[in-house]
């Protein structure tokens, strides 16, 4: 599947915002006080870690926005694997613009770079089963579009986006409407045909309930690899299964080898390393 960049327009009121955080009210008053306004200079943007890189629009942005002048040569694009030492790309222009951008670009290429690189290794843990593996809800606030894309850059797939993607009834809803039976009643009868119905369960009696109803998609959540085996043969190919809950780089193998169709990791963009990538000065 083929990565598919993400609109300007979806970007760059984010980049705004982080500059606009930046630069307070008075700019980048060091870079102002210290470089000549007509100074150009040349940085190569270099990976320090091994990883995936994703960001590299919104990184070029961040330049963009502060000085339209500002070019960008990639010599890699977002879902490439980098080496320590690999030029990811090199950025000229003003040398003032180069300097007041170079932290925001930053952060958001090692923020999102950190989260493809950590779901790359999820991939790469499952790789020759059937699971794939999906990224939550559970992302920075402001940035979920740009932490979904990383997602994908790093070879996942995306849960929905929002609260109005897609059914989906979790253990306070089941709580709240007396059992999984009517919040899947209640919901059918609530939403259009074209929406879908996943329903969130913790026990095998639960599962059998919501498959007598009929959902689009189960959620087996914090259940034991065996308990996910015998799910998956309960369900027999009649709904999606998706795993969730406390699944880590270590068990994410035994999960997949259960059998289910997804498993869907919240840590991936909560709780991603960044990844170290520096901008030094050519020359």
């Amino acid at each position: 599947m083929s990565l598919a960049p993400l609109p300007r327009l979806i970007i760059e009121p984010m980049v705004r915002t982080a500059l606009v955080e930046d630069l307070g009210l008075a700019g980048d008053i060091t870079s102002a006080a210290v470089i000549p306004a007509d100074h150009r200079s040349s940085l190569i943007m270099v990976a320090r870690q091994p990883g995936v890189v994703a960001g590299l629009d919104a990184a070029e942005l961040a330049f963009q926005l502060v000085e339209p002048t500002i070019t960008m040569a990639r010599y890699m694009e977002d879902g490439s694997p980098v080496r320590p030492g690999d030029i990811i790309a090199e950025i000229t222009g003003p040398s003032r613009g180069l300097l007041t951008g170079e932290r925001t670009a930053l952060n958001f290429l090692g923020h999102l770079s950190g989260i493809a690189t950590v779901t790359a290794s999820l991939v790469d843990a499952v790789r020759g089963t059937k699971a794939s593996i999906a990224c939550t809800r559970k992302t920075t606030p402001g940035l979920r579009a740009l932490e979904k894309y990383a997602v994908r850059a790093g070879g996942g797939m995306n849960h929905r986006f929002a609260l109005n993607d897609a059914v989906l009834i979790k253990d306070n809803h089941v709580a709240i409407a007396g059992g999984v039976a009517e919040a899947i009643r209640r919901a059918r009868a609530g939403v259009g045909h074209m929406v879908k119905i996943e329903v969130e369960v913790d026990t095998l009696e639960q599962l059998g309930e919501a498959m007598r109803e009929g959902v689009d998609a189960v959620l087996l959540d914090n259940m034991t690899p065996a308990q996910l085996r015998e799910a998956v043969v309960i369900v027999d190919g009649r709904a999606i299964t998706e795993a969730s809950g406390r699944v880590t780089l270590a068990t994410v193998a035994a999960v997949a080898a259960s059998g289910v169709d997804l498993i869907s990791v919240g840590w991936c963009t909560h709780s991603a390393p960044t990844l170290d990538i520096g901008l030094d000065v050519q020359g």
